[in-house]
């Protein structure tokens, strides 16, 4: 479903990834772990087409998404710790706003389909400044599935979360891909992301040092894999 062959991302005279490969098959639900600074976000970014590589390939079902971006742009969906809402206008209208700028058929629909996976059928009508951040995040992930994406991409989306909102959002996310949704995950979280995911990629100074299945894996020898690989002890993020 997604190839990626070569990567490699250069900011001035920093380079920030050195030639990662990986794979990800539909259905898919991945989960990025690594010390801060590793290139998590960035190899997101590239996944998620916000950012161009310096140099190698993203290829999505075949085709080359470095030179078609904004075709294979609508398959995809972001989510993160910014909700990427607006305050003033009401559940609705920021899901009419995207939808209309997808282009998705049958809207009316759509979103109130969305709204009920996300449980804010009942919210639909309330401004977003009203809403508390569990909500503003659900609200968010209705957002990104508008379109029905192919695969999600979430960076570090837990953030701010209380933990009842967490285990909501948890839910909806396992909901999403026990329904066959693809899902790339970078969380600070190591434990959650590792119960939550069933493959795993571990990014150490720029390089993929591990990817394969959870099955086994916990945070100690996720420590163990960046101090191997030169990381810095202590230096895996905490759960915000």
């Amino acid at each position: 479903m997604l190839v990626v062959e070569k990567i490699s991302k250069k900011i001035g005279t920093k380079t920030i990834l050195f030639s990662v490969d990986l794979k990800v098959n539909k259905g898919d639900f991945i989960c990025i772990l690594g010390e801060n600074g590793a290139g998590k976000s960035t190899l997101l970014k590239i996944l998620s087409l916000v950012m161009k590589p310096t140099s190698g390939k993203v290829f999505f079902h075949g085709v080359d998404a470095t030179t078609a971006g904004g075709v294979i742009g609508k398959h995809l969906g972001v989510i993160s710790h910014h909700t990427f809402l607006y305050e003033q206008l009401t559940a609705y209208e920021n899901l009419r706003f995207y939808g209309r700028m997808y282009g998705v058929s049958h809207l009316e629909e759509r979103i109130y389909s969305v709204l009920k996976e996300v449980g804010l059928e009942l919210a639909l009508n309330e401004r977003i400044q009203s809403y508390s951040r569990g909500m503003q995040q659900r609200l968010a992930i209705a957002r990104a599935m508008i379109h029905s994406p192919e695969i999600l991409f979430l960076d570090e989306p837990h953030t701010g979360l209380d933990q009842q909102a967490t285990n909501t959002f948890n839910n909806i996310m396992t909901k999403i891909n026990s329904a066959g949704g693809t899902i790339i995950m970078i969380t600070h979280n190591i434990e959650e992301g590792l119960l939550l995911a069933n493959k795993a990629i571990v990014v150490s100074r720029g390089r993929i040092v591990y990817q394969g299945t959870t099955e086994g894996l916990n945070k100690d020898e996720v420590q163990k894999l960046c101090i191997v690989n030169g990381g810095g002890k202590n230096k895996l993020p905490q759960p915000s």
